[in-house]
């Protein structure tokens, strides 16, 4: 028994079905979180139940997610072969990769749709695809492959306000993010207003997305849960010939990332269950599912894929407004990147489907943002182009410790003494997104310093998130 005495009733006030998805919850709960407190439990279990496909990642609660995501209808025709292995990819910073992560790009690589894949430093174990695993097919569109948060991005302002702004007046940059942000599951602002993004005509177009227009207009703005942020910093440029023309110098900034909100799961849950319904793979390959392009299924996906693309980015650009406008300043420039998505580009001559779940586009010229952790630095990055990385390079700093793992062996003390240490302020966050589950940034920028050059680095001051 769960020291927080949880149980089917527990679970079917919050909104659970009675059914086997109850005992999977217990289970887990019992296994996974005794250490926890019991509103800590039912608020993790709620989210879970508002939005299933934000846990698809993690390794403990994905069995609760899955068990609340309507299944696919069994696939009919024979079973789709994986290829032989023999197709090689590239590996950036391969001692630092779980050999989950490894064994699922050596699944993905053999698919008869894939030509080439590349294993960014930053790569961990994930849902179907590995997180920080790029991947270029011929005709084909995973869904797994782009993310569970389609067009999940980074948005950086540099600001002419003094970088000393931060110690001058954190109470009210402070009382700025506290009241222009919005975080977590199924979080609306009540006022938003029809963007120019939601009132496009696809969304009239494709039967799926008409129910989510009004979802969409709402969630504008707002941020999730899990590791998405929006915090004030200091970015420094270090790079004389950087394209923005500033000065060498330190400057306050403001860094987010989020994505497409409840538009793009509801997206991605539906067209991946499309795709498993229509092609029938080996079980270790089943998430990897895909659509043909030329289908009509595909197409769909691809216009909706790319209609929450440009949603996650409006979200950004919202936020970054508001914080602007708060600030009395416009920014000086702006810099930004998805990192879960999929591009038309050609590669060897050839046109293929580049999918980059966790991992920012790094074509020669290309600017992104690589963020490290709350307390670690981020880097505003210059791509090199290199075509075995398929002009790719990591999306962060990627996780060592699952959030079950960090929940279990990072204390509220160790986590203050980090904050204190690097002179951090937190509004929300949980122990599962401590800086101790996060790899060292700087051995991820060393391994993929033949993908990018560093422009200027963002140290992180005030951070909000969720909880």
């Amino acid at each position: 028994m769960n020291k927080q005495n949880i149980n089917g009733n527990d679970l079917r006030e919050l909104g659970y079905k009675q059914g086997r998805v109850v005992g999977i919850a217990i289970g887990v709960i019992e296994k996974h979180y005794r250490k926890s407190t019991r509103e800590d439990v039912l608020a993790l279990l709620k989210n879970i139940l508002e939005s299933p496909t934000d846990y698809l990642e993690d390794n403990n609660l994905v069995a609760i997610a899955e068990a609340l995501i309507e299944k696919p209808k069994p696939v009919e025709g024979p079973e789709i072969a994986l290829n032989a292995p023999g197709l090689t990819y590239s590996v950036y910073g391969e001692g630092q990769i779980e050999e989950g992560a490894r064994k699922q790009m050596d699944i993905a690589i053999r698919l008869p749709v894939s030509v080439a894949g590349a294993l960014m430093p930053d790569a961990h174990q994930g849902y179907g695809l590995p997180i920080g695993g790029v991947l270029a097919t011929e005709n084909a569109i995973i869904p797994y492959g782009v993310g569970v948060d389609i067009g999940c991005r980074m948005c950086l302002s540099i600001f002419s306000l003094p970088h000393e702004t931060i110690d001058k007046d954190g109470r009210g940059l402070y009382k700025i993010l506290t009241d222009n942000t919005l975080f977590g599951s199924g979080r609306e602002f009540k006022d938003n207003k029809e963007h120019e993004v939601t009132d496009r005509k696809l969304f009239d177009e494709i039967p799926l997305l008409k129910g989510l227009q009004m979802k969409a207009v709402k969630q504008m703005g707002t941020s999730g849960s899990g590791n998405h942020f929006v915090e004030f910093g200091v970015v420094e440029i270090t790079d004389i010939n950087n394209e923005f023309k500033l000065p060498v110098g330190k400057y306050l900034s403001l860094l987010s990332h989020s994505g497409s909100r409840g538009l793009g799961a509801t997206i991605a849950n539906h067209y991946t269950k499309l795709a498993m319904e229509k092609c029938r793979l080996p079980q270790e390959a089943k998430h990897l599912a895909w659509l043909d392009l030329r289908t009509q299924e595909g197409q769909e996906y691809w216009l909706a894929m790319n209609l929450a693309g440009d949603y996650a980015s409006a979200c950004h650009h919202t936020i970054h407004r508001k914080v602007a406008t708060a600030l009395s300043s416009e920014p000086l420039a702006m810099v930004e990147n998805h990192h879960n998505f999929a591009w038309k580009e050609m590669l060897n001559g050839k046109e293929v489907i580049v999918h980059r779940k966790g991992a920012t586009p790094a074509g020669k010229g290309v600017l992104g943002i690589i963020p490290g952790s709350m307390t670690a630095p981020g880097f505003i990055v210059r791509g090199k182009g290199e075509t075995i990385s398929i002009n790719s390079a990591s999306h962060g700093a990627g996780r060592k410790m699952s959030r079950t793992a960090a929940m279990k062996t990072v204390t509220n003390a160790a986590m203050k003494e980090i904050l204190k240490a690097n002179n951090v302020t937190l509004i929300g966050g949980g122990l599962d997104e401590s800086p101790h589950a996060y790899k060292d940034i700087h051995q991820v920028m060393d391994a993929q310093v033949d993908l990018v050059e560093v422009v200027g680095k963002f140290t992180p001051r005030i951070v909000r998130m969720d909880g």
